[in-house]
């Protein structure tokens, strides 16, 4: 901001020695609005402009004169510069569709929970939201699509839970899940179901706890594939547990889940839209609920650490973050209208559905999550060796 001091000093310059327009140009720099939050003065940029000349009665002498001539191009650039960077950060967004990746693909719980709230944001934005199903490598390919994006809020990504245990189950990753983005907000999380075959001789979370260790290495549980999430979460059990179990690995949740159904294998971490169904016609058994309280939408099961396992939690979860240096205004917009989207009655509705609890978090209260998750899961990579195929 330039004080009224300064504004008085354009007319002790000589107009013969500059040219009748370097007055006009000097005020013209001064008047121009700048942001509001940079402060400049001339004095800051030439000291000879504060200072004033004996040998002229208290105006600038010809050759300080000369050294604010060499000087205006410098002055009106750092004036322009701000002015420049706050008409961008108040531009109106969003002024085109915007992209949202979804890493895997159509169909499956994430991409019908994206593809519900970017109906929501078009219809608040007045814009096109494209949903980009981006599957392959545990979400990685999503990820480094996203890091690599305009940091300009056009294009989001649905982050989540393989996210934050890529860094340590991959040798190499294209990006960083920290540096490379700026977290918007969870959206919802979904907690596993742990889930035993009827076979199996147990009814809680102790007993099964009990019945591993008495026989070690008897039981087998699968998972979705080496490296997700449903087989770090029954790593995590294991290692909080003591207890010995083999991991029979299958390419996707449906194959795994039959085998379950049919006693080859005889425990699974489930998600509820798939364990509630088979636990109610009898197929299967519902221990315990990996979140840290009970679920909505089972509250009659107790949680994994209530039952048997003090300190136990671990559960899916979305969120949406877009490419780091992405404007804060920008990420404080989309944050607002997702939130507002997720108190939607039917958005809701639906998202329970689908075994989804609603968050809507800050964007601070997100980037701290992500970080204690990136640390659970790289503890829990290293005590089992597990790593991606």
């Amino acid at each position: 901001m330039i004080s009224a001091h300064d504004t008085q000093l354009a007319p002790t310059l000589p107009s013969p020695a500059c040219g009748g327009g370097f007055v006009s140009l000097v005020r013209t720099a001064i008047s121009t609005p700048a942001c509001s939050q940079t402060e400049v003065t001339f004095s800051e940029l030439h000291p000879a402009i504060s200072t004033p000349s004996p040998a002229r009665g208290g105006g600038l002498g010809w050759g300080q004169a000369a050294s604010v001539v060499r000087n205006v191009t410098t002055v009106l650039f750092m004036l322009a510069m701000p002015a420049a960077i706050c008409a961008a950060a108040d531009a109106p967004y969003p002024t085109k569709p915007v992209r949202f990746i979804i890493p895997f693909a159509p169909g499956g719980g994430n991409d019908i929970v994206g593809r519900m709230l970017g109906a929501k944001l078009g219809e608040a934005w007045g814009q096109q939201v494209v949903i980009d199903n981006r599957p392959g490598a545990g979400g990685n390919i999503a990820a480094e699509t996203t890091a690599r994006a305009a940091p300009d809020g056009y294009t989001i990504f649905q982050f989540n839970i393989a996210n934050t245990m890529a860094p340590s189950l991959y040798k190499k990753l294209g990006y960083d899940p920290e540096r490379d983005f700026a977290p918007v907000t969870q959206i919802g999380s979904t907690p596993f179901i742990l889930t035993v075959h009827p076979s199996v001789p147990v009814k809680t979370v102790a007993e099964l706890i009990a019945y591993a260790k008495a026989q070690p290495n008897k039981l087998n549980y699968s998972s979705s594939g080496n490296g997700g999430s449903t087989h770090l979460v029954t790593e995590l059990f294991k290692t909080m547990a003591g207890v010995n179990l083999t991991h029979i690995p299958y390419n996707g949740a449906g194959p795994a889940l039959t085998e379950l159904i049919g006693g080859q294998v005889q425990l699974m971490f489930l998600v509820p839209a798939t364990a509630l169904p088979n636990m109610r016609n009898g197929r299967l058994r519902a221990l315990g609920v990996s979140s840290a309280k009970r679920s909505s939408l089972a509250p009659e099961l107790p949680t994994v650490a209530e039952a048997g396992l003090p300190g136990f939690e671990g559960g899916a979860w979305y969120g949406v973050v877009v490419a780091a240096k992405t404007p804060p205004a920008i990420v404080r917009k989309i944050q607002a209208d997702i939130v507002k989207a997720l108190q939607l009655a039917d958005i809701r509705e639906r998202m329970t559905a689908q075994g989804v609890e609603v968050v809507g978090s800050s964007a601070e209260q997100f980037a701290r999550f992500i970080k204690a998750e990136i640390s659970k899961w790289a503890h829990v990579v290293a005590l089992s060796g597990a790593r991606a195929e």
